[in-house]
């Protein structure tokens, strides 16, 4: 229905603009050439014809009759032409009358005899050739009466004056409707815009919320190092200095910060601690040998004491044989 209303709108706005123009061309044109014995289009003239002396047998009063220049020698019986009165009555006025004989003038000079059909009456002068206009060629029925109306006030005011406003009206309703709709879709493009930028901006909240619990998770996964580290090394390593644990916590920030740095310390505190248990082991070893040493030397030292007692030594004291 609204598609139907606006083709409906488009077509009485351009049927008023195409009459306003024709209506104004017609003005000029009329004004410029109807009734003119000096203007004519490619040879023709056009003359509104003002009563009904023509009227039994060719146009009336309001037709536009068309002339056409021609040579008045040309001119026979029957002919309609169109000539300047010389007539008291109607002097110099435009009259299309038909002719009725050939003739002359009083001076000798040849002429036309002419009438009106309606009256059948000839005209009370004669016609000399320096006073026709042209021959009679057709007829525009009613355009005269337009003419004689459009010269008037009202003819202006309802055939100018009222198209044309209603066209600017109708072409500021337009543009108005226009300047609406482009207003309503730059606001649903900004709207779309706002509501992008919003989703955008969403999406990236939620991926830092994301991130920030990765992270999270990440440092509550690290956290227990130190820790680990610290109890290996109390129960591996007594011995070592107080620095080393003093140092560690202050580095924990760093490890947080850099996982490859906690899993090199992991690595070099596990390394120590399979160096500590080495020692350990070592120390062991060399007490265990050491003590096998001094076994097998006092076991020779007492075989070497007994040989000497059997050997005969009779004369030494008691004490020198218990030292």
């Amino acid at each position: 229905m609204k598609k139907s209303l606006d083709i409906v709108r488009t077509v009485i706005t351009w049927v008023l603009l195409l009459f306003s123009v024709a209506i104004m061309i017609f003005t000029f044109a009329s004004a410029s050439t109807f009734n003119r014995s000096n203007r004519s289009i490619f040879g023709y003239k056009f003359y509104v014809v003002l009563s009904d002396s023509m009227k039994a047998t060719d146009f009336e009063a309001g037709d536009v009759v068309v002339v056409k220049e021609v040579a008045p020698s040309t001119l026979k019986e029957g002919d309609i032409i169109t000539f300047i009165s010389k007539s008291s009555s109607n002097y110099g006025e435009t009259v299309t009358h038909k002719i009725r004989r050939l003739t002359k003038t009083p001076e000798g000079e040849p002429g036309f005899v002419t009438y009106g059909t309606t009256t059948d009456t000839d005209d009370p002068t004669i016609v000399d050739y320096y006073s026709v206009e042209g021959k009679y060629q057709f007829r525009i029925p009613k355009v005269g009466r337009f003419f004689n109306f459009l010269k008037t006030v009202p003819g202006y005011i309802c055939c100018i004056l009222i198209p044309f406003l209603l066209f600017i009206i109708m072409q500021g309703i337009n543009t108005v409707k226009t300047y609406k709709l482009y207003k309503k879709e730059q606001a649903k493009e900004l709207q779309a815009e706002k509501d992008e930028l919003a989703a955008e901006k969403k999406k990236t909240e939620e991926m830092m919320a994301e991130l920030q619990a990765l992270k999270a998770q990440l440092n509550g996964n690290k956290a227990p190092a130190p820790e680990e580290e610290k109890k290996s090394e109390d129960s591996g390593d007594g011995d070592e200095p107080e620095e080393e644990s003093e140092e560690k916590p202050e580095d924990n920030s760093e490890e947080n910060s850099n996982e490859e740095e906690s899993e090199e310390k992991s690595e070099d505190n596990s390394s120590e601690e399979e160096s500590g248990e080495t020692e350990e082991e070592k120390a062991e070893n060399q007490d265990d040998n050491s003590n096998d040493t001094s076994a097998e030397n006092s076991e020779e030292d007492s075989g070497e004491d007994n040989d000497t007692d059997d050997g005969g030594q009779e004369g030494i004291p008691a004490e020198e044989k218990d030292s």
